[in-house]
């Protein structure tokens, strides 16, 4: 069957120019949601260039071990999503299919690390920013920013993380109705899982990395 025969929607002149149309559809929404993030990390850098010490005392409370192995669990599952990926162009649905649900799983692992174990162990810590807020020196204030932001950004990642889990899932659900020759889903969702990956690779620095040596 031709391109030009395929079916596609009435307001594409082939199936090509939908796919291209999608494609960089979600190029643009990822755009904005730089737009979004890169405000947040502009704000995070500026703050702690006026406060190092405090952002310093509350860089080296975090759990280091625990943002690496979920950095981990990230980069494994876009490698685990862009094989699938690799797959289907070929026309592979049931390792399409695999792959997906690699992905979903240590997405899944990453969301459970970081809110069930992570978060809570800093809320029992008393570093949730407050009243209550467990560290007393003299870095006291410029912690506290730091997990402010700390919280602010983990909880729009996690936030973001959920709607890529439904869509990966979503993903692996239809997987028996892609083709090697449209999957055109399959390249958006693996857009939006890369994204929200490149996301956590500005954050683990922020977070765990600068100034824990200081």
């Amino acid at each position: 069957m031709s391109e030009a025969s395929l079916p596609h929607g009435f307001q594409y002149a082939s199936v090509r120019d939908e796919a291209e149309t999608a494609i960089s559809g979600m190029w643009l929404f990822l755009a904005t949601e730089m737009l979004f993030f890169g405000p947040l990390f502009l704000a995070w850098i500026y703050s702690r260039h006026w406060d190092l010490t405090g952002f310093d005392e509350g860089a080296r409370r975090t759990n280091l071990a625990l943002g690496t192995l979920n950095t981990a669990l990230l980069v494994t599952s876009s490698f685990a999503y862009s094989l699938g990926l690799a797959f289907i162009e070929k026309g592979d649905r049931r390792r399409l299919a695999q792959c997906c649900m690699v992905a979903w799983l240590l997405g899944a692992a990453f969301l459970a690390i970081k809110f069930g174990v992570e978060w809570r162990e800093e809320f029992a810590r008393g570093l949730f920013p407050g009243v209550n807020f467990s560290i007393t020196s003299a870095a006291r204030s410029g912690a506290q920013l730091f997990y402010v932001f700390y919280f602010v950004s983990t909880a729009l990642h996690g936030l973001h993380m959920v709607v890529g889990l439904c869509l990966v899932g979503w993903i692996t659900a239809r997987a028996e109705n892609f083709t090697g020759e449209r999957h055109v889903p399959v390249t958006v969702v693996g857009l939006y899982w890369s994204f929200v990956d490149m996301v956590w690779a500005f954050l683990f620095p922020l977070i765990y990395l600068i100034g824990r040596g200081a």
